[in-house]
């Protein structure tokens, strides 16, 4: 998934672009590509504009005419905690713990 980048790497790339290089420059003088660093960037910039470094998921679907009653939450996390757990057993048989 993402790559994560050492605090050395952040300012160095912070002076760099500061300095009026390009993100594929960057990205050569860093060993990365210049998708990387230009996808660094927007990602810097986005959480500079929301203010927050973490926003909760986006609910997909359309949302819900009625609330949910207390009872029927519980049924979906009891759903929800049987799947997960037939996950993590398939995973130890797989992995010949059990």
């Amino acid at each position: 998934m993402g790559k994560h980048y050492t605090a050395w790497e952040r300012e160095e790339m912070e002076r760099l672009r500061q300095g009026g290089q390009t993100y594929r420059a960057i990205g050569k003088q860093m060993d990365r590509s210049g998708e990387q660093i230009r996808e660094y960037f927007r990602r810097k910039q986005k959480k500079a504009q929301t203010g927050t470094s973490l926003e909760p998921p986006k609910r997909k679907g359309r949302p819900r005419k009625d609330p949910l009653t207390q009872q029927c939450e519980y049924k979906l996390r009891i759903k929800e905690l049987e799947r997960e757990n037939d996950l993590l057993r398939s995973f130890l048989h797989a992995a010949g713990r059990r």
